[in-house]
């Protein structure tokens, strides 16, 4: 009687660890599941343009329920939700909750895709194999991101991307011979990835059949608390010299050293602690609206920059296979805009942080080439990373 309570106590207890193990295993299994249902890609219509194409709107949710909400008009990153320090999860760009907005309001790029080229060409013309090209003058005498009609203004094919950590979208353009003046036939790809680590990749691609120039970017205006103004948000920057500029936004063709002027955030710097000094280039701009050289650039991914809000502990590091970044302090916003929520954007409500090749390029010739032949590819990549602390 005893042996068979023993063998009895045995077979239960074996059978209790094993049913314990079998739980835990597929407790795992359904956690596991779940992390990964909680990835979702969801499309509706946003909108028609005016003349009468169907735009789409995609939202993208990683793993941590955090969404980016993208639209085949332009590129556009329409919102992007993040956690706070205490994990409150909230929007972290300017936009609007409409497809209107960004057609009718004469939008300052909000969150958009920028091409072919990306911040100014002095005087709307540049040379290339001799000839002279004549673009769009949409910036006083200059021509800015593109034109009247830039990549933030098309309608692009769009395509869903699932992997294994991340979800995302794959936009295709042809930007055909002789748009906004430019030569060649371009095709352009831009894949949005967000990432179970929140991160925003881009990756840039394009080629020409005929030699032209191209230099893409992003335009997001970043608010890491949410509202109110950046000022208060520590921006670092990797760069120990910047590119000045003439009364237009023009560079001059100098690389200057960020040393003792207030374009040096090598240490982290709140944005506002230099912004209204007696400085001839924050006058020129209205703040900060320059191009940074990045440090030891040589084609490969480096961080170059990272912002944090204390408030909201929230942290924003980039990071970019790109020489340049465009640092804009958000001057030109008003007050007369009003966006998502009813939300009016005041002056200086949200920065932008543009990788990139220098502005003007194409008429500076001590500045990286951004000339694309045939038979070459375009590709770069920049990614950012939001994280609290």
């Amino acid at each position: 009687m005893k042996r068979s309570c023993k063998i009895f106590y045995v077979l239960l207890t074996t059978l209790l660890i094993g049913s314990l193990l079998g739980c835990n295993e597929n407790t795992m299994a359904m956690e596991k599941e779940k992390g990964k249902a909680q990835m979702n890609i969801k499309k509706e219509q946003f909108g028609t343009t005016p003349d009468g194409k169907k735009v789409d709107i995609y939202t993208l949710t990683n793993a941590n329920g955090c969404e980016v909400k993208i639209t085949n008009y332009g590129g556009i990153v329409v919102s992007l939700t993040v956690p706070d320090k205490t994990g409150k999860i909230s929007d972290v760009v300017l936009g609007y909750d409409k497809l209107d907005g960004y057609i009718e309001n004469n939008s300052p790029y909000f969150g958009a895709l920028i091409g072919r080229y990306g911040n100014r060409i002095g005087k709307a013309k540049f040379e290339l194999n001799g000839q002279t090209y004549t673009l769009a003058a949409n910036n006083g005498e200059n021509h800015l991101h593109g034109g009247v009609k830039g990549f933030d203004k098309v309608v692009w094919d769009a395509k869903e991307i699932q992997q294994d950590n991340a979800v995302g979208l794959e936009l295709n353009y042809l930007s055909k011979d002789g748009e906004e003046g430019y030569p060649g036939n371009l095709k352009v790809t831009v894949k949005y990835i967000w990432t179970n680590n929140n991160e925003l990749k881009i990756e840039y691609a394009a080629t020409t059949d005929k030699d032209t120039v191209v230099n893409l970017t992003h335009h997001s205006y970043f608010n890491l608390a949410g509202k109110g103004d950046i000022l208060k948000h520590v921006l670092t920057i990797n760069a120990d010299k910047f590119t000045p500029v003439d009364e237009g936004l023009i560079p001059t063709g100098e690389l200057r050293s960020v040393k003792e002027t207030p374009m040096d955030f090598t240490k982290p710097t709140a944005v506002g602690a230099r912004i209204e000094q007696d400085d001839e280039q924050l006058k020129f701009g209205l703040g900060y609206d320059h191009n940074w050289a990045l440090n030891d650039y040589d084609g490969t991914m480096k961080k170059v920059a990272s912002v944090y809000e204390s408030t909201s502990g929230r942290v924003m590091e980039v990071y970019t296979t790109e020489p340049g970044l465009q640092f804009y302090s958000g001057n030109f916003l008003d007050g007369t805009i009003t966006g998502k929520g009813g939300t009016i954007y005041e002056h200086r409500t949200g920065l932008c942080l543009e990788s990139q090749h220098f502005p003007d390029s194409p008429n500076q010739p001590d500045f990286l080439s951004t000339t694309l032949k045939p038979g070459e590819k375009y590709s770069t990549t920049t990614i950012y990373k939001f994280t609290t602390k």
